[in-house]
């Protein structure tokens, strides 16, 4: 077990033993506050360190049996690997064993071993009825057949051979990774002269260094790990698994509570809604109904909050998992997987434990629909939760992945390339992606709209982008809907005109309805020459809208059918191009009004506007009175 570290709790009923025993095993008195020593309990958490042989670092967590204080239990617990449910011999179980008992299982703890403690005050008949009683209790429960271990520490009989179990069944206990990102759940703060600010807590994951900036959540604070300690001795780093002591620099005690989580990246989510996975305890007690109060310890936090049921009114004891939701009245930092404990505030009594399935959950409709959407989501395999994320959030970044999903970095990215080389991903842009499927229908979607544009505008070159982008945004991020667009358009779906898209097949054409009264009307227009009447007189007599007029003036505009000549006046191609024909065969290369009016044979009511669009259109430049052909003039010739 070379470079891991374990953290064991010692918990029981009051008065067992429990820190006389860490005492015996570390040698150190885990009773510290003033009222401890003077009431002879455990109030706060105490921590010591047990030396071992083989390389593993050992922290010994003893916690308060009393229940007035539950609440220090459950966040001294929190963090272990390993737990020694110390019984006493002249006691049996009691109470506050069956309470811990219940909390270890709903946390998830899957290791224990069972510490027998003050045998020197009774006979072995008493020791083996005991013995017996702590075996009916664990039977069928996730202890069932751990290790029993007979000691007093006083006498010291049993110790050596406690040390053996403890150092066997922790080659057993999985360590924690030390590669996720760091977490550190805080159950102390203190202030020490001339350092300021300490925090203490066990790393849940990943690895802190001495200068490390940090941030404090749920405050959103940042804040520098400027020591680092662990027992009291100082280290340049800290790792998971490892009860430590870290002195923050630029932030004061007041500023710090228990519950607050030290983090070293965004990948944490701060939320006051968790879809959870509950059990209740195996005891009767009063239902509790729907949007009741609740206590929920999660971490080393402890905060009021709602429970919402989406198949039952009430809860009530039962063998099943029950799948719900946890609304809080104070945001908390949480990841998938993490376990969390169920109070009655009101009378105090533990009602159940689980885990949480979704840190970020929303409110959800009462029904089946949530109940198979909650059931889907507990399931998940790191696929299916990124998959989920993505189909729900269309695009995100991997920093935001991480917090959607509460999967390791190095979890995820695996996942992430496995799926993109499946062809199931998209990396739309550096570490952000999407789906295929999602893809596919956006791309559907526009293809569609686009469909349906062209079918109530025929005449025009297609759909302007910032619209269509526009009528897309209410269900697609802009910056997928960019990206889709640059995707179809690679693909040869669609087509970009300037500011206009439109389907690849598409060309601007008159509607079926109305194309033969435009047709002869734009044959009106063309016979008219340069004697062209006002657009509007076209148009007298017919029974089109003035929208479609509008569409049709655009259109022939757009399409280079005509040029208008005057605000109210229209021109046909072929008359221009007629006109510009004779024009340059009936001039030099320099002319002026009257050459114009001989070679066209028409009136200044038309002459000035023609000559005057040339210049437009760049194929004439005027200069004082003359005007002079230019390149263009030649290219369209």
């Amino acid at each position: 077990m070379d470079e891991t570290y374990f953290t064991i709790g010692m918990a029981g009923h009051i008065d067992h033993g429990k820190t006389t025993l860490t005492k015996a095993l570390t040698n150190v008195d885990t009773d510290r506050l003033k009222e401890e020593k003077e009431r002879g309990i455990s109030i706060e958490p105490g921590y010591a360190p047990l030396q071992t042989e083989d390389g593993a670092h050992v922290s010994i967590v003893d916690v308060p049996g009393h229940e007035r204080f539950i609440r220090q239990m459950i966040a001294g617990v929190a963090g272990i690997d390993l737990v020694i449910l110390v019984v006493a011999a002249d006691e049996g179980v009691m109470p506050q064993t069956e309470e811990h008992l219940e909390i270890l299982q709903f946390l998830g703890i899957e290791h224990c071993i069972v510490a027998i403690s003050k045998i020197d005050r009774v006979d072995e008949d008493m020791l083996e009825l005991v013995t017996e009683d702590i075996q009916d209790r664990l039977a069928g429960t996730i202890f069932d057949g751990a290790p029993y271990v007979a000691v007093d520490s006083l006498s010291g009989k049993g110790l050596d051979e406690l040390k053996e179990t403890i150092f066997r069944e922790l080659k057993k206990v999985k360590f924690r990774d030390a590669y996720g990102s760091f977490r550190l759940p805080i159950d102390q703060v203190f202030t020490v002269q001339g350092q300021g600010t300490v925090v203490r807590g066990t790393i849940y994951e990943g690895v802190v260094q001495q200068g490390s900036q940090l941030t404090l959540l749920p405050k959103g604070l940042k804040v520098k790990a400027r020591q680092i300690q662990v027992h009291h001795e100082e280290q340049t780093q800290a790792r998971a698994g490892q009860r430590t002591a870290i002195n923050l620099g630029g932030i004061d005690k007041a500023d710090v509570t228990r519950g607050d989580v030290l983090v070293a990246s965004d990948h944490f989510v701060v939320t006051d809604t968790i879809d959870v996975a509950l059990r209740v305890i195996d005891a009767d007690f009063t239902p509790l109904k729907q949007r009741s109060p609740v206590k929920v310890h999660v971490g080393t936090s402890e905060v009021m909050g709602t429970i919402v049921f989406f198949d039952r009114n009430d809860l009530a004891p039962a063998q099943e998992e029950v799948l719900c939701q946890l609304r809080l009245d104070e945001e908390i930092v949480v990841r998938r997987g993490d376990r969390f404990i169920l109070r009655r505030p009101t009378p105090v009594e533990t009602l159940g434990g689980g885990w949480v399935i979704q840190p970020k959950g929303v409110k959800y409709r009462f029904g089946n629909e949530t109940m198979e959407m909650l059931q889907s989501r507990k399931e998940g395999t790191p696929q299916d939760l990124v998959e989920d994320a993505l189909d729900k959030h269309v695009i995100l970044e991997l920093q935001q992945l991480i917090q959607h999903t509460s999967l390791d970095e190095h979890v995820l990215l695996d996942t992430i390339a496995s799926r993109i080389e499946e062809g199931r991903f998209l990396e739309v842009a550096p570490k952000r992606y999407s789906l295929t499927k999602t893809l596919a229908k956006i791309t559907d979607d526009m293809a569609a709209r686009l469909a349906n544009y062209h079918e109530e505008f025929p005449m025009r070159a297609g759909i302007g982008k910032a619209e269509l982008v526009q009528s897309l945004s209410a269900a697609y991020p802009k910056p997928f809907i960019e990206y889709s667009l640059t995707a179809f358009s690679g693909g040869g779906g669609i087509k970009k005109t300037g500011q206009f898209v439109a389907l690849a097949s598409f060309e601007p054409h008159l509607p079926k309805k109305w194309k033969t009264r435009m047709e002869n009307i734009i044959a009106a227009l063309e016979r008219d020459g340069l004697k062209v009447k006002k657009w509007d007189e076209y148009f007298e007599g017919t029974p089109l809208p003035k929208n479609d007029i509008a569409e049709l003036t655009l259109y022939l505009l757009n399409t280079q059918q005509a040029y208008r000549l005057l605000d109210d006046t229209l021109i046909h191609r072929k008359a221009f191009e007629e006109a510009v024909g004779k024009l340059r065969n009936g001039t030099e290369k320099t002319f002026g009004l009257k050459e114009a009016k001989d070679a066209l044979d028409v009136s200044r009511k038309y002459l000035i506007p023609f000559l005057e669009l040339l210049d437009g259109l760049n194929l004439t430049e005027r200069r004082e009175e003359q005007r002079h052909w230019t390149a263009g003039a030649n290219q369209e010739q």
